[in-house]
């Protein structure tokens, strides 16, 4: 019986070293992941970088995202849906980070819809219908242009812009902050500088709900 109760305890210890272990090692790679957006907090924003929102909220949510992506696709709305939550409140940052092959070209036309007051209803209006453009997980550009055309466009102009330097310098910087930040999937998200520390909306949602918290108790 003595030696019974040892061995339970014995696997009761071994259980709970391997729990406070794991607990040590997720809070340290977030810890890791934390300082890094802080010592790299240049990287997050740029003066080029399209946002949404009032620029004094006290909440900015930094969203690396590929046009197309679906799992970007998905959780835009949903974004949206957590700014229109707490209006005022939120920030929206997108930067690019176009990791399918081609979806530099369409960040391109955005950019040069940008140009023409019309970036965020061409990424809305692109998200909506990316399984038309993006079948099989391949970029189709000429697939995008149909759903452009109805925005009030000039697509000849827009053409013409897409293929401006300051257009791929501004991808390239994404792109190099992207890497600096270790951003390596779409979408991926940084609130007030913090990484997720896990995916999904969920941890978002969370994290977005900590910082409102602490923006009230200052």
């Amino acid at each position: 019986m003595k030696h019974k109760t040892l061995l339970i305890g014995a696997v009761v210890v071994l259980l709970l070293t391997f729990v406070v272990a794991t607990l040590v090692y997720k809070t340290e790679k977030l810890d890791q992941s934390a300082q890094l957006a802080a010592a790299n907090s240049a990287a997050l924003v740029r003066m080029h970088s399209p946002t949404l929102g009032r620029t004094d909220a006290p909440v900015v949510i930094v969203e690396f995202i590929d046009p197309a992506c679906e799992t970007c696709a998905a959780l835009y709305p949903l974004v949206k849906g957590l700014m229109a939550e707490h209006p005022g409140k939120i920030r929206l940052v997108m930067r690019y980070a176009p990791f399918h092959e081609g979806s530099d070209k369409v960040v391109a036309m955005l950019e040069a819809a940008r140009l023409q007051g019309k970036l965020w209803p061409a990424l809305e209006a692109l998200l909506a219908t990316q399984h038309s453009w993006v079948p099989h997980h391949k970029v189709q550009v000429a697939q995008v242009w149909p759903h452009l055309e109805s925005l009030g466009l000039n697509l000849e102009q827009l053409r013409a812009d897409m293929l401006a330097p300051t257009i791929a310098q501004m991808i390239a910087q994404d792109l190099a902050d992207a890497d600096t930040l270790k951003v390596s999937k779409t979408p991926e998200f940084f609130v007030n500088g913090k990484p997720l520390p896990r995916f999904g909306f969920d941890q978002l949602k969370k994290l977005v709900d900590e910082a409102l918290k602490d923006t009230q108790r200052r």
